[in-house]
């Protein structure tokens, strides 16, 4: 199992407007440059996006959590 990381402080969204559905859900398998959530930094959206293949196993933040830079947003696995 290997993880994506924020990149930078700031507050975490899984979905691009509060009346859409969420970028993913666990098990969804994406692919690279595939948008998982956003962060937001200063009224300024930043995406989240996958490198790599894999299929998400975990989303461990909710709408609206506050994030470091390189605390763990999701855990996934390789396929």
């Amino acid at each position: 199992m290997s993880t994506v990381d924020a990149q930078m402080p700031g507050v975490f969204y899984r979905r691009p407007s509060p009346e859409a559905d969420p970028f993913i859900e666990p098990g969804s398998v994406v692919r690279p440059g595939q948008t998982l959530g956003l962060i937001e930094v200063m009224k300024t959206f930043n995406e989240v996006k996958v490198d790599r293949a894999c299929r998400v196993s975990k989303i461990l933040l909710d709408d609206g959590d506050e994030v470091d830079v390189g605390q763990t947003l999701f855990e996934v696995d390789e396929p």
